[in-house]
């Protein structure tokens, strides 16, 4: 209970702050782009340190600012470009510092680099789609999979019995897993509504795109808080930090959305939830 009492807390603080970030990223297509580039910067950080690459700046230094660069480049026609370069970097190091560097070490930070950059490209992407609503996208791809990942936790914490995946995530059970979904279709149409009723009035809601993307993600984000989790048991780590007390840090906090990302893209691309 103590931690659930911990969870809440930070819950009370940030939300207001998700709401400034909300009110000012309206106005700004560039104040949301560049927290997102931040964060898919510390969390490559939080990354590396869980596998103590983060000393190592042959390996951080280039990885760092691939996933800082990323998420800018997404939305322009030389997105391709710091994929190349990085691959570039980290294989030159790689030949030049051969017997100090070990293959499985660069491997780990150049797959887990480029996951997370992905995942958080789709969202400045979806921004750049529609910079006048660019605050529903950041919004919408957060809230959902957060409130997933909240249910799920309630719902295993009051209700939980039967365990969903014992040797990834002991915690995780059959319950939780339902609750998480109830929560995340209900967030998808919740967010739809505020932003319909409070903030775009004139614009075009698809709640069936919004439906389908909150059942999706139920999914999805069980897929990519337990992919993080596995990491994290094969680096012998409880959380990815502790810069959210109770959360962990910004990747166990994000874990579950950089998997979404993509899907609410491709829904998006399909059938367009805002207009």
């Amino acid at each position: 209970m103590a931690s659930m009492k911990t969870r809440i807390i930070t819950a009370v603080i940030g939300i207001p702050l998700l709401v400034l970030i909300l009110l000012f990223g309206t106005r700004s297509f560039w104040i949301i782009n560049a927290l997102i580039s931040l964060a898919t910067g510390m969390m490559t950080v939080e990354l590396l340190t869980a596998k103590k690459l983060h000393q190592n700046l042959l390996i951080s230094v280039p990885s760092v600012i691939f996933s800082v660069a990323m998420p800018l480049f997404s939305f322009t026609p030389f997105f391709y470009l710091p994929i190349a370069l990085y691959i570039l970097v980290m294989f030159s190091i790689l030949m030049l510092n051969n017997d100090k560097l070990h293959y499985d070490s660069l491997s780990f930070a150049l797959s887990g680099s480029f996951v997370i950059a992905f995942g958080m490209s789709c969202l400045t992407y979806l921004n750049a789609v529609n910079p006048a609503y660019n605050s529903f996208f950041f919004a919408a791809c957060l809230a959902i999979p957060w409130m997933a990942d909240a249910g799920a936790y309630f719902a295993g914490t009051f209700f939980g019995k039967h365990k969903l995946c014992p040797k990834i995530s002991p915690k995780k059970t059959v319950e939780g897993f339902a609750g998480g979904a109830l929560f995340s279709i209900i967030a998808s149409l919740l967010v739809g509504y505020i932003f319909k009723t409070f903030i775009f009035p004139d614009a075009y809601i698809n709640y069936l795109a919004l439906l389908i993307i909150g059942v999706l993600d139920s999914v999805i984000s069980v897929i990519g808080d337990l992919s993080f989790s596995l990491i994290k048991r094969h680096c012998g780590i409880k959380d990815y930090g502790s810069i959210f007390p109770g959360h962990g840090g910004m990747l166990d906090r994000c874990d579950s959305v950089i998997f979404t990302c993509p899907l609410f893209l491709i829904v998006h691309q399909l059938i367009p939830v805002i207009m």
